[in-house]
């Protein structure tokens, strides 16, 4: 089927176009406004924003989804179910739900608990384009060869290293860990001191399980992320062992090794929706408006990523600047060339998306193509257009 989107303001990676048109055929987009097309099917835009599909590289919400409230889980095709519908209404069509390995003391954050759930990931056939991140807690001497097997299996589609002991990254003493673990986790707060006591323990014996990981990841073609980077040294060590995307970094100056070092620097949607970060570490508009952020996520909350990127405009950026933060950079930075812009070639992921009043609502979605959500009744709004 041949459909042409009509009347729409079409952001492209570099430019705005108002009232164009977009002509799509067998999942891909061949033509951008188009002169006398030929089509079998017209949706008319109505003015509203088409923009590509958001790709998101992290997003932990999963979690929330298989056990909403501590040790309380739920089948994981439910769980999957609603992620599906809540990502597509929030105009992410490629997700990498970040499922972490990290030895049991976290609820879902188990090595088997985690194996199931990148098995569900794998199988599930949803609306929107559903892959792995596997998150290995580098502290956990059962995680890295949890992860490994995975990656061989050919399973991962993304693996970040993450290191959750105080004293560095997200934590800077063991307070601050002792006192997240009590809030989120409700964990004693004589368990809390115990298990960040062994992390610290552990974090020195990790180098030799990093390696390794790193080493299948890019034997198999995975991209490798970092987690939390607190200074620019610890940036450059996971530059040697090919790690090409930092998330979340916790400063400024992490932030520019990562982009001087090659890197694309990931921050969190929901820290630029907030206006600052929930632990305290740097504002990701701050790091946004340095040139050092490269890519926005998702992260816990995936209404964030289209509220985030279409208030960036109110800072300076450019529209399409904005937009690439979530799509094509993303998209580029995880190998996927095929998405995350609107060019004649590209995989037809595409968003209709109504702004004005309050929050910015998705009201078409495309993926590959095929339009999946439509929130508009279509002969009504011909019908009072032409009235």
């Amino acid at each position: 089927m041949r459909r042409l989107i009509t009347h729409c303001t079409l952001v492209t990676p570099e430019a705005v176009i108002s009232d164009a048109s977009l002509l799509v055929e067998d999942g891909v987009i061949t033509a951008l406004c188009p002169v006398a097309p030929t089509y079998d099917n017209e949706l008319d835009a109505h003015g509203a924003l088409c923009l590509p599909g958001l790709v998101d590289l992290h997003c932990d919400a999963l979690e929330k989804e298989v056990e909403p409230r501590p040790r309380v889980a739920f089948a994981h095709d439910l769980a999957l179910a609603s992620s599906d519908r809540r990502n597509l209404n929030a105009g992410i069509t490629t997700v990498y739900h970040a499922v972490s390995f990290a030895g049991g003391e976290w609820g879902v954050r188990d090595n088997r608990t985690a194996a199931k759930v990148v098995e569900a990931v794998r199988a599930f056939r949803g609306l929107v384009d559903h892959r792995v991140h596997a998150r290995y807690e580098i502290t956990d001497p059962e995680a890295g060869p949890a992860v490994e097997a995975l990656i061989q299996a050919g399973v991962c589609d993304l693996v970040s290293f993450m290191d959750h002991s105080p004293g560095q990254g997200q934590f800077r003493d063991l307070a601050a860990y002792v006192a997240y673990m009590v809030r989120t986790y409700h964990t004693s707060e004589a368990e809390a001191i115990r298990l960040g006591e062994a992390k610290v323990a552990a974090r020195l014996a990790a180098a030799g399980g990093m390696e390794r990981l790193a080493a299948a990841a890019r034997a198999h073609g995975v991209a490798l992320a970092s987690h939390d980077d607190d200074t620019p040294e610890k940036v450059a060590a996971m530059a040697a062992l090919g790690v090409t995307i930092s998330e979340f970094p916790i400063g400024l100056d992490a932030a520019r090794a990562a982009v001087a070092a090659g890197m694309v620097t990931l921050m969190g949607a929901p820290n630029v929706v907030r206006g600052g970060s929930t632990s305290g570490n740097v504002k990701a508009l701050d790091v946004i408006l340095a040139g050092a952020c490269t890519g926005l996520c998702a992260d816990y909350h995936p209404p964030s990523l289209l509220q985030a990127i279409l208030a960036l405009p109110d800072h300076g950026l450019s529209l399409p600047a904005a937009i690439r933060l979530a799509t094509r950079d993303p998209a580029l930075a995880a190998g996927l060339a095929d998405r995350g812009a609107i060019l004649p070639g590209m995989r037809a992921d595409l968003l209709l998306v109504r702004t004005g009043q309050g929050p910015a609502r998705v009201e078409t979605v495309l993926v590959a193509g095929r339009v999946v959500l439509d929130t508009v009744d279509r002969a009504f709004a011909r019908g009072a257009a032409c009235a």
